[in-house]
C-alpha cells in the first residue's frame, strides 16, 4: 500500500513553476505588500521513509497594488539536495547530515532564511532561489531550530539548536541585524525531539519532553525518535539573557508539544504557555498522531507549581498568533482543526479563531473537498489592532485537484473571502510559512 505521505494533495508536485498576474475571485487588500512564503517537504522521488523527510520546497504568492503579482515554487537547493543525497541513505540509515530545508521560513536581518531543525538555515532569495547556507558568520555551530520567536519589543531573533549528541539543546539570540550574540548550552537529561519553544518579555520557556531518540531505528528508515514512558516531561524557564544555571525546571504530566500558540507573562515570574499538546506520541507508530487540543501551562515561578488546563476540546495542531504579540498577552489565536486520517494522521478540516480573552471561538470552513493548511495573521498596517488584519491560508480543492490563496477578513471570519487567488500549481500539504512584508527585506 502506498504511504498516505505520497497519495493524494500530499503527493509531491514535480515542476518549478512561475506565473504572472494571477486570476482573482474578490479583492487582494490593498493593505496586503510583500510575499505569502509556505514551506513543506516534496519528495524528489522514491518513498522518503516519513512525511517529514521529504526535500523542502517553497511555494509564495507575491501581493501588491491589490494584484495578485506571482507565484512561484523553488526545490530549497542546499549542498545534499544538489549532490543528490537523501535522509536515507543508500545503505538504508539514517543519514543525519542531510539538509532538507523543509519545515519554516521567516524573514530576519533583511534575509529570508529556509529553515528545519536538523541543520543550519539556508538563505532563499525574495524570488524563492537558493543562496546557501547561512550560519550567522560562523558563530552558529549548531543546529537551528525551525521556529525561532522574534521579540516585536527589541526587534532580536531567539531560537535554539537540538541535537543527537552533545551538546543536546543551545540556546541562541540574535539581534536585529541578525548577528548571533548569545549562545548557552542548556543541560538536559537526554537526547530528546524539541521542536519548539517559547518568549515571553522576561523569559525562555523550554520544553523537555518524553519523545527520546532511539539509536535502533536509525536503521528503520523512519523518524529516529520514540516515546518514552520513564523520561518525564517538564518544562523550563530561564531570564532572557540568562544562561543554564538560571533555568528553573517545573514538571508537568506526560505529553508532546510540536507547536506552540504564544506565551506571556501578565506578572513578572507568572507565565501562561498556550500549546497543542498530544496526550502521547509514537508511542506505538512512527506515523501515527493523536489526536492534539489546546492546552495551557499556568507557571508561578516563585511558587513552584504548574496549573495545566485544557482550553478546547476539539482537535487542533498549526497554532499561529499575530507576530507582533509573540511573547505578550495577545487575545486572538488561530489553528487548524483536524480530524482522525488514514493510518491515524490527522487531516486538516477547517481554520479556527480562539478569542483567548471571552473563550469564543469561530471557525472557517471552505466547503465540500476544500481543506486549508496552516493560517498566518497579517496585520492591515503597522499600527493597526489585534483583530485588524487578515488570515491568510493555501486551500487545497479536491474538485480540480488545485489550490488556491485564500484570504480572510480576521474580525469577520466566518465571512465569504476577502479574496480568492487561484494558483497555476497544486500546493501539497506542507508545514508553515510566514508572511514576508516589503519593508522586512
Amino acid at each position: 500500500m502506498t504511504k498516505f505521505y505520497l497519495e493524494g494533495n500530499f503527493a509531491p508536485v514535480r515542476d518549478e513553476a512561475t506565473a504572472y498576474d494571477l486570476p482573482v475571485e474578490g479583492a487582494v487588500p490593498d493593505a496586503l505588500s510583500g510575499r505569502y512564503l509556505r514551506n513543506g517537504p516534496n519528495p524528489t522521488g522514491g518513498d522518503p521513509g516519513h512525511w517529514f523527510f521529504g526535500e523542502g520546497m517553497l511555494h509564495g504568492v507575491e501581493l501588491r497594488g491589490g494584484q495578485a503579482t506571482w507565484y512561484r515554487n523553488r526545490y530549497v537547493r542546499t549542498a545534499s539536495f544538489e549532490a543528490g543525497r537523501h535522509l536515507v541513505g543508500e545503505n538504508g540509515m539514517l543519514d543525519l547530515e542531510v539538509d532538507v530545508a523543509n519545515t519554516h521560513v521567516v524573514a530576519h536581518g533583511g534575509r529570508i532564511l529556509a529553515l528545519v531543525e536538523n541543520r543550519a538555515p539556508t538563505e532563499v532569495t525574495r524570488e524563492l532561489d537558493t543562496v546557501g547556507t547561512f550560519d550567522f558568520g560562523g558563530r552558529l555551530t549548531t543546529a537551528m531550530t525551525a521556529h525561532p520567536k522574534r521579540c516585536s519589543v527589541t526587534g532580536e531573533l531567539h531560537f535554539f539548536g537540538y541535537g543527537v549528541f552533545p551538546p543536546l539543546l543551545t540556546y541562541h539570540r540574535a539581534d536585529p541585524a541578525g548577528n548571533l550574540v548569545q549562545s548557552e548550552e542548556i543541560t538536559v537529561p537526554g537526547p530528546t525531539m524539541i521542536h519548539d519553544f517559547a518568549i515571553t518579555e522576561h523569559s525562555v520557556v523550554f520544553m523537555d519532553l518524553p519523545v527520546v531518540c532511539d539509536p535502533s531505528l536509525l536503521m528503520a528508515k523512519t523518524m529516529p525518535y520514540r516515546w518514552s514512558e520513564d523520561y518525564g516531561a517538564r518544562i523550563g524557564v530561564m531570564p532572557r539573557g540568562g544562561s543554564n544555571a538560571d533555568v528553573r525546571w517545573f514538571d508537568v504530566e506526560p505529553c508532546y508539544v510540536f507547536h506552540v500558540l504564544n506565551a506571556a507573562e501578565p506578572r513578572p515570574g507568572y507565565l501562561e504557555i498556550d500549546v497543542a499538546r498530544y496526550p502521547h506520541l509514537w508511542r506505538d507508530l512512527q506515523d501515527a498522531f493523536e489526536p492534539t487540543t489546546l492546552h495551557r501551562w499556568a507557571v508561578d515561578v516563585a511558587a513552584g507549581t504548574v496549573k495545566e488546563e485544557t482550553l478546547d476540546d476539539r482537535s487542533v495542531e498549526f497554532p499561529r498568533v499575530d507576530e507582533r504579540r509573540v511573547g505578550r498577552p495577545a487575545r486572538f489565536g488561530y489553528a487548524v482543526h483536524t480530524r482522525p486520517g488514514r493510518d491515524g494522521f490527522a487531516m486538516e478540516t477547517a481554520l479556527v479563531k480562539y478569542d483567548l480573552v471571552s473563550g469564543a471561538i469561530e471557525e472557517h470552513a471552505f466547503g465540500p473537498g476544500r481543506t486549508p493548511g496552516e493560517g498566518v495573521f497579517v496585520p492591515a498596517s503597522d499600527r493597526a489592532g489585534e483583530d485588524d488584519g487578515y488570515v491568510l491560508a493555501y486551500v487545497y480543492d479536491a474538485a480540480r485537484d488545485g489550490s488556491d490563496l485564500v484570504i480572510l477578513d480576521a474580525s469577520d471570519f466566518g465571512a465569504s473571502p476577502v479574496a480568492t487567488v487561484a494558483l497555476p500549481q497544486r500546493v501539497p500539504f506542507g508545514f508553515h510559512g510566514s508572511w514576508v512584508g516589503d519593508a522586512e527585506l
